[in-house]
């Protein structure tokens, strides 16, 4: 298990990107959250197996088909033992 906190940059509100990140990691398995962020990034914080996440990060360089992501930030951080993935 391994906990990541990812800022995703570009047109990435108002294109699904936040219900895009949730079908992805119920489907690879992560818990945590996506929201966006006021000054205009997506914020996503997520737990897992390794493989899930380097998924998810890999995803998220492209994100949903409306998206044009210009910057993607991660850092790894504390397990917090989310229990399920939200969208806030």
């Amino acid at each position: 298990m391994k906990h990541l906190n990812i800022k995703i940059y570009g047109r990435v509100q108002g294109v699904f990107f936040r219900d895009s990140v949730k079908r992805k990691a119920e489907e690879w398995r992560i818990k945590g959250f996506v929201r966006n962020e006021a000054d205009g990034p997506v914020y996503i914080e997520a737990e897992g197996p390794e493989e899930g996440l380097e998924k998810l990060v890999s995803w998220s360089w492209e994100g949903p088909e409306m998206a044009k992501v210009d910057k993607v930030e991660i850092e790894e951080g504390d397990l917090k033992n989310f229990e399920n993935f939200q969208v806030i």
